[in-house]
């Protein structure tokens, strides 16, 4: 994790840590998704843990409790993420193995109860939980979380991070300290990507919706293999389905699947709106689309494309699928 905060976040940053004697027992920190939310929380976990902060509100990086931070074994600091779940909720359906954890379990919950009731290691008895992504909780551990934010120990701050809070339960919201994570203005996000050696920053900025830390996690190769679905979409009618299914098979079923939603929706926003989000090189062929794609078929393709998210990680032949797919666009036009 990230100990640094990104230059958009300053206002938020100061406004917090110049009130780090004040703050309340549960901070929401939200907002859309590959803007720095969670560098954002460990960042701020480090600094209300470090015994000798700097005189402009950063972590020294230098007292033991920084060290510790820094090794990710701080006492009184605890991460709760779906990758830390070892065992199943009793309480709910065991899900299929799919590789990857996606809920917060229950038991992660209940297992904070030794940590909540220890003594801190710290002479101002501060303790930290951060929680991310808080919309992973499932039913019955956001019901677990709720009965401790609603007596919530002396001495401990909770910090939720999501990007949807549409999923969490209105009680645990209602519990928090709402604070609305900062979008970086365009001109400031590229300006900040080229800094980092992005190529093709605007290009790279736009597919990822506007959000920064997306751009950057996006691979090199496959914004190659992208570059090229674009232009094979862009021939509506006559695009040759099997060329372009191997190539999108080549980057993971998911991405391909993503990729295709992210056109879809920019072709219906230039359908109805006149205007893309996605694809601004791509404006124009996306416009010349929208005048001969029949909106009836293209609403009926989109959920197509939700059904087969659902089962993009199952183990499927995925090239024959995307060839369905693709057919299925060709016919929109």
């Amino acid at each position: 994790m990230s100990l640094s905060i990104y230059p958009w976040q300053y206002v938020v940053w100061t406004r917090l840590t110049e009130s780090r004697d004040r703050l309340p027992h549960a901070l929401l920190l939200r907002g859309r998704k590959g803007i720095g939310k969670f560098e954002f929380a460990g960042a701020l976990a480090n600094v209300l843990l470090c015994t000798s902060p700097t005189s402009n509100g950063y972590a020294c990086g230098q007292c033991a409790s920084c060290g510790w931070f820094a090794q990710g074994n701080h006492p009184d600091y605890r991460l709760l993420s779906p990758e830390q779940d070892t065992g199943s909720d009793e309480d709910v359906p065991a899900p299929a193995k799919t590789g990857k954890k996606s809920q917060i379990s229950v038991a992660q919950i209940r297992e904070l109860g030794s940590f909540l009731e220890l003594s801190s290691h710290s002479s101002d008895g501060l303790r930290i939980v951060l929680i991310h992504p808080a919309e992973a909780l499932n039913p019955a551990s956001a019901n677990a979380l709720l009965k401790v934010l609603e007596e919530p120990p002396k001495g401990v701050i909770f910090i939720l991070v999501t990007h949807q809070p549409h999923r969490l339960l209105p009680t645990i919201m209602s519990r928090c300290n709402k604070i609305d994570m900062p979008v970086p203005e365009r001109a400031d996000a590229i300006a900040w990507l080229a800094q980092q050696g992005v190529k093709d920053a605007t290009i790279r900025l736009d597919y990822a919706g506007g959000s920064p830390i997306s751009a950057v996690a996006d691979a090199e190769d496959s914004l190659q293999v992208l570059n090229s679905t674009w232009q094979m979409l862009s021939l509506g009618a006559k695009l040759d389905v099997f060329p372009l299914a191997t190539l999108l098979a080549s980057i993971g079923m998911e991405t391909a699947i993503h990729a295709i939603q992210k056109w879809i929706y920019d072709l219906m926003a230039s359908k109805q709106a006149g205007q893309v989000r996605y694809h601004s090189a791509q404006a124009g062929a996306l416009q010349a689309l929208s005048e001969r794609v029949d909106l009836g078929l293209l609403l009926d393709f989109q959920r197509k494309l939700d059904q087969a998210k659902k089962t993009a990680a199952h183990p499927l032949n995925n090239e024959l699928q995307l060839e369905t797919l693709l057919l299925s666009y060709t016919r929109l036009f």
